[in-house]
């Protein structure tokens, strides 16, 4: 085995470009293992810990040359692997666009005198050039989304507060989902159009609710991410607020809607002082925070992301709030009855889960804490139940497999399912697991075709541990190019216990094991 590592200077590719080569590149015979990562700080650490590091190689790097550390079987599969780097960032930079259109503006400038009517700019370049290229676009009076990560938080601030002062929005930075106008930014889902407007400081969680929403009969007229940070002590909510005022004013959003997890105490007060004004009814989440703060500024307060949506739902239809928070007990009351004929048919004693999305890894176990207590975590919710190593399952577990740790020099998950797998296949192997729970997410930007990956997965498991209880859930809609009817009809082919939500798989999850514990 042989470790190879090289530095292409100033040869900058955005996220997406990486997460697609490096894909393919993992997927190569004879690779072990493989980084190709922007030259950041953070990324430097993230390929230090695994073990991918070339000192005398990437110290001198900076953020806009392009690393790359190949582990591989032998120096022929380098020199292999290396040519085919080269074609397939080649053929990123040669695609031509849908429309079969070669021309691709030098500048901002040129972008918006070659299309006068634009209103926003996505923004994606490194996190350090982010910032600038996002005020130059401010000041050409555009909306701006920042899919970069690693921008300070002093850009960040400074970027907001003159959005806010010209009565413009900055999603982001490390904005990944939005629909803005029925157009799906990033990672988003296809969606029925309606009068549901949401702000949200959670993408994973933004999608899992726009997606319910759109599932229950309603629609969406807008879905604006933030940025996680936004609702931090250093940026104060901004955004969040402007955004809330923004789909106020919208005739088209009838009902508004609040996703994150929970803001600073000081943010949060100004959220609901803001929560006062709106005359639209307001339905929110703030993931494991106190649902009486919402209830008092005179907004409904879910108790997960699916009952959230739900409600919001049943509000753009004219429905029963009341009606429609019996139907969630009868089905939570439901599900209790299903994890009691589940119970008698598994093995094991632990359940483990495996994530793509940080925000339902979250509610995952904020649920799950009710019925059995803290879970071990890469991502805990508390510190003392951080896993020593996040790739050792210990007791009841579950893995963020979006954290950094697991995506050094891979897509994330959401699109490349091979380290999932592994583990899935891990865990199966494991005699003491009862349960794998699972999330899957759908979209643009997702994986386009999940069921090639995962249904060998889950065969393998199966045959391993024919009495283990995979449970999973989908976020997306039939309107998604993967099609979820599709998709979730191919998992139950394959063994899979299909919920309609993340919520309802952890509840089943969870009252499996609180039977299994005699609780």
């Amino acid at each position: 085995m042989v470790l190879k590592g090289f530095v292409k200077k100033g040869e900058y590719f955005d996220s997406v470009s990486l997460m697609i080569v490096s894909k393919e590149v993992n997927a190569l015979p004879g690779i072990a293992d493989s980084a190709i990562v922007m030259g950041t700080a953070q990324n430097k650490e993230i390929v230090r810990g695994a073990n991918l590091y070339i000192p005398e190689l990437f110290d001198q790097a900076d953020d806009t040359d392009l690393l790359l550390a190949l582990k591989a079987d032998s120096d022929k599969v380098v020199e292999e692997t290396l040519v085919k780097i080269d074609d397939l960032f080649k053929a990123l930079r040669n695609k031509k666009d849908e429309g079969g259109s070669n021309f691709s503006p030098k500048s901002l400038e040129g972008a918006v005198e070659a299309l006068p009517g634009a209103n926003i700019s996505l923004i994606s370049v490194a996190g350090r050039y982010a910032g600038r290229e996002a005020m130059r676009a401010l000041k050409q009076g555009l909306h701006v989304m920042m899919f970069s990560d690693n921008v300070s938080i002093e850009d960040e601030i400074k970027l907001k507060r003159f959005a806010h002062d010209k009565g413009l929005l900055v999603m982001g930075p490390d904005c990944g989902t939005a629909v803005i106008n029925g157009v799906p930014l990033a990672f988003a889902n296809v969606l029925s159009k309606g009068d549901c407007g949401i702000v949200a400081a959670s993408g994973t969680g933004l999608q899992e609710v726009m997606t319910i929403i759109s599932n229950e009969g309603a629609g969406i007229s807008q879905a604006i991410g933030t940025g996680g940070r936004d609702v931090k002590e250093a940026i104060g909510g901004i955004m969040f607020i402007d955004a809330m005022r923004a789909l106020a004013a919208d005739p088209a959003t009838k009902v508004i809607v609040l996703v994150s997890k929970p803001p600073h105490e000081s943010v949060l007060r100004k959220i609901a002082d803001e929560i006062k004004t709106i005359k639209k009814p307001v339905v929110g989440i703030f993931i494991g925070g106190d649902p009486k703060i919402l209830e008092a500024a005179g907004a409904i307060a879910g108790s997960t992301l699916e009952e959230t949506a739900v409600i919001a739902a049943a509000l753009s239809k004219g429905a029963s709030v009341d009606d429609c928070k019996k139907k969630i007990a009868d089905r939570k009351a439901g599900i209790i009855e299903q994890a009691k004929a589940l119970t008698p048919k598994c093995r094991g004693k632990y359940l483990r889960g495996l994530f793509s999305g940080g925000t339902l890894c979250d509610e995952t176990q904020l649920i799950c804490k009710d019925m059995i207590g803290y879970i071990n975590s890469n991502a805990p919710l508390n510190p003392e139940y951080r896993l020593k190593d996040s790739w050792k399952s210990v007791g009841h577990t579950i893995i963020d497999l979006g954290e950094d740790e697991f995506t050094v020099g891979r897509p994330h998950p959401m699109i490349d399912f091979s380290l999932r797998n592994k583990k899935i296949t891990d865990e199966a192997a494991d005699k003491d697991v009862a349960i794998l729970l699972l999330d899957l997410v759908l979209g643009y930007g997702s994986h386009m075709d999940p069921l090639s990956e995962f249904v060998p997965a889950f065969t393998e498991a199966k045959k391993i541990a024919p009495e283990l209880l995979i449970i999973c859930s989908i976020t997306g809609t039939d309107g998604d190019p993967q099609n979820r009817s599709r998709i979730k009809a191919g998992l139950e082919r394959a063994g899979a216990i299909m919920m309609p939500s993340n919520a309802a798989a952890s509840e089943l999850a969870g009252n499996i094991i609180r039977i299994l514990e005699g609780k």
